[in-house]
């Protein structure tokens, strides 16, 4: 058999593979409790499916959810999985179901799209859980650098781009590292070095291109090394289980939504500094007071779903 011939058998092999799985084709979140499962056969509507299917999350694969429900529609091709556990809009699961009591189990993952999961982790990083509105995080730089716009767009264009370089690195180094060597216990040692190697970079590139910004910036620059917000985002992903992609995603909506709350904060300061305020409130006073009217404001972003 030529290479040619081989390659081309490996190809159909590979084509052919999905259709072979198995029985289910095709699984989507339908509900706040609900997973549906669309099926190649139909099922026998008189086994108890129930006792059959087993649920568990993406990143707890120990830890099995409890099917109060298993539901078959008329025609057996789509079953209907009732979970005691809420589902998460942006979580993955992986769904055994067993042709018998000693039969073989078929796996299958259900989660949404993938531009869905992508959109709904990026709005959820920059605008439901803004690290700094709704988490409390990263307050330091957030009331050290907000004090000019130029200075706000500088720091968040900063983050977002230490963010973004950061994740990715760290996604790969904990993959194919640290976890397969089962090194997870230097999971932060490790993270805080990655930072740091690019905000040193950051910092000699600033100092050469925008020696004014570099100055505006200050000592909050090579703080972001140890920044909590930037150390939060490796955390979650490793966490979460994130994919390259997901990663990229988290890191990109965190680094907005921290950009966005520095540009909003540093608007209302500079117009603070024309106002007539109470010698007691002025500077660091009434900065807090602002924040926590935007923290109250943020609030509202946290009925959102997706």
């Amino acid at each position: 058999m030529t290479a040619r011939a081989t390659f081309l058998l490996l190809l159909v092999l590979l084509w052919a593979a999905p259709a072979q799985a198995g029985n289910i084709v095709a699984g989507e979140i339908t509900g706040e409790h609900e997973l549906t499962l669309a099926l190649a056969a139909p099922l026998d509507a008189a086994v108890e499916w129930r006792g059959l299917v087993g649920v568990v999350e993406r990143e707890n694969p120990d830890v099995p959810l409890t099917v109060t429900a298993a539901t078959l529609s008329k025609d057996g091709r789509a079953l209907v999985l009732t979970l005691a556990e809420p589902v998460s809009g942006q979580g993955a699961y992986t769904v055994t179901l067993r042709a018998g009591p000693n039969g073989a189990g078929e796996t299958f993952q259900v989660r949404k799209g993938v531009l869905a999961v992508l959109f709904s982790i990026l709005i959820s990083a920059a605008l439901i859980q803004n690290f700094v509105f709704s988490r409390y995080l990263g307050l330091c730089i957030f009331f050290g650098a907000s004090g000019r716009k130029e200075t706000a767009v500088g720091m968040g264009f900063s983050f977002i781009l230490v963010m973004t370089l950061s994740a990715v690195f760290v996604w790969a180094m904990y993959n194919f590292v640290l976890k397969p060597l089962h090194l997870q216990f230097l999971q932060v040692l490790t993270f805080v070095g990655i930072i740091a190697i690019f905000v040193q970079l950051l910092d000699t590139v600033l100092r050469k291109v925008n020696p004014f910004l570099f100055k505006k910036l200050g000592v909050y620059l090579v703080l972001i090394t140890t920044n909590c917000i930037i150390l939060a985002v490796p955390l979650i992903l490793v966490d979460n289980a994130y994919d390259l992609w997901e990663s990229l995603a988290l890191a990109l909506g965190s680094g907005a939504g921290f950009a966005l709350a520095l540009f909003l904060m540093a608007c209302v300061r500079e117009r603070l500094e024309l106002a007539d305020i109470p010698e007691p409130f002025r500077g660091l006073p009434i900065a807090f007071v602002v924040a926590g009217l935007f923290a109250l404001a943020f609030l509202g972003f946290s009925g959102m779903s997706f």
